[in-house]
């Protein structure tokens, strides 16, 4: 699969936000805030996830799309990447 500018600018924005919770801790902000860009982090990680799965799955989807049994099989594959991913 190739992956987007895009997806990898999401992944980018996510590595600029981990290195701001580690200057806020290095800072010494408070425990509240620090969790919260970290749950921030975590929600933007889940939502690249399934934003790289769902583009593969289109992607498999549109190659594919003459034979069922295939197409089943690539969702199910999706479905447990999804699973994995949480």
């Amino acid at each position: 699969m190739e992956y987007s500018k895009d997806m990898k600018n999401r992944l980018r924005r996510l590595e600029g936000q981990i290195r701001g919770v580690l200057r806020m801790m290095e800072e010494e902000k408070d425990c509240k805030e620090i969790i919260t860009q970290m749950s921030a982090v975590r929600t933007a990680l889940d939502r690249a996830t399934a934003y790289v799965v769902a583009r593969n799955l289109e992607s498999c989807l549109r190659n594919e799309s003459e034979n069922e049994e295939v197409r089943e099989e690539i969702i199910e594959e999706a479905i447990k990447m999804l699973v994995k991913s949480r």
